[in-house]
């Protein structure tokens, strides 16, 4: 793991991020000693985010198809 000052993360930000989003992890350094983790953030996505597809049916045939279902 990298570690940078301050003054290098100032001037570097966009490699830092980069590397960060490639490694899960960039340390910086402060004068004084106290060090900072830069961390990507994870995409939180809903299970329910699905690709759409194209299929030629009609409301009443999917609601056939649910109705007959919860009937098994």
């Amino acid at each position: 793991m990298q570690v940078y000052t301050y003054s290098e993360a100032r001037q570097k930000l966009a490699m830092l991020l980069d590397q960060a989003e490639n490694t899960g992890k960039v340390i910086i350094r402060r004068k004084d000693g106290r060090t900072f983790a830069l961390v990507p953030e994870k995409v939180v996505s809903s299970p329910l985010d699905v690709p759409s597809i194209k299929a030629k049916i009609t409301t009443q045939e999917i609601m056939d198809i649910i109705r007959e279902g919860r009937e098994r």
